[in-house]
């Protein structure tokens, strides 16, 4: 059995093209969103999804009707393809069920992962850049050297509690706990 898929982006936008084509492409059923590409909640795709049966074929008109992403768009077809349902996109002559779609899909997914480890590559090169010009990154610290050292100063008098000095120098019990830490390390490597 065919079963469509349509979303329109806004409700200014009309389903009607794509349910016209749908329907010419054999769809039986056609279910509807209205909703944004980028949003998770679709529950007309939900329900699409949820007919489906082994043998059967989730049809769309537009490949970027059905994924929020490249990555996404593939998750989707590869998780129909684990139960057994083909895809077919129309505008894009892609169907699943031929040798030709699954080719197609699978340059899609070797791109997706290309795209992937370029990311993660230069991502880990910019860190090491940065790293090599002294910037280890994270958050700022929320006080000076001359803060922390005032406040291990009050903490070793023992005239005021953690919480106290929490308070004077506004930061969380954890944040205190690390400044100590990081100080008497610090201290023992000197």
């Amino acid at each position: 059995m065919l079963i469509g898929y349509v979303r329109a982006s806004t409700a200014d936008q009309h389903l009607r093209m794509q349910e016209d084509a749908l329907r010419d492409g054999g769809c039986e059923e056609i279910y509807r969103d209205i909703a944004s590409g980028a949003k998770t909640d679709r529950p007309g795709l939900d329900d699409a999804l949820g007919r489906l049966r082994p043998g059967d074929t989730l049809v769309v008109w537009k490949l970027d009707r059905l994924g929020r992403s490249i990555q996404h768009l593939i998750q989707t077809i590869q998780t129909l393809d684990e139960q057994g349902v083909g895809f077919k996109s129309l505008q894009e002559n892609m169907d699943t069920a031929t040798s030709g779609g699954k080719l197609i899909f699978h340059i899609f997914s070797a791109l997706a992962e290309f795209e992937r480890d370029l990311i993660k590559e230069r991502t880990q090169a910019g860190l090491k850049a940065a790293r090599a010009r002294g910037r280890l990154g994270g958050r700022p610290p929320l006080l000076s050297g001359r803060q922390v050292n005032r406040m291990i100063e009050l903490y070793d008098e023992g005239k005021s509690t953690v919480n106290e000095i929490c308070k004077i120098f506004d930061i969380s019990r954890p944040s205190f706990y690390n400044y100590l830490k990081k100080s008497k390390k610090e201290n023992a490597s000197s």
